[in-house]
């Protein structure tokens, strides 16, 4: 038997870590944060440099909510800067949905909160992508004044 302090879970074997494929321009340093972002929470990432409005076409997202990089995990697309935590929920709750995104690239998101930003967090939503082609906010983060 382990012995570990009051309060703290062991698992049983180590969670087999999510797959995630990106696609994303070589040189943007923010899909590098981002990435960075989903390998810190568990997911297991390979990159593809060859930039990403074909990937974008191919999984059916429409341009109104495009970012700088496209990602697919477990069968669901994901458009831009969207967070660790709402790719799990997404996994857990299995809509029937295209995915989800994260128009643009709001300054706060994952992989735009460098040092660079000096704290700021711009309100954003994270959009569930219907297959008929509408959306609807999945999730919304409240920004903050630096």
């Amino acid at each position: 038997m382990l012995a570990c302090a009051p309060g703290v879970a062991l698992a049983a074997s180590p969670a087999k870590a999510v797959p995630v494929e990106v696609w994303k321009d070589p040189e943007c340093g923010c899909c590098k944060d981002w990435i960075a972002h989903m390998e810190a929470n568990g997911f297991k990432v390979k990159v593809n440099d060859t930039g990403n409005n074909a990937a974008r076409a191919r999984l059916g997202i429409d341009k109104k909510h495009g970012s700088c990089h496209t990602a697919v995990v477990g069968g669901y697309a994901l458009e831009g800067h969207v967070p660790a935590r709402e790719v799990k929920r997404l996994l857990a709750e299995k809509p029937a949905a295209v995915g989800l995104a994260v128009p643009g690239m709001p300054v706060g998101s994952p992989g735009m909160d460098g040092a660079v930003y000096k704290g700021r967090k711009d309100s954003f939503d994270v959009l569930l992508l219907a297959k008929d082609g509408t959306s609807k906010v999945y999730q919304r983060y409240e920004g903050k004044k630096s």
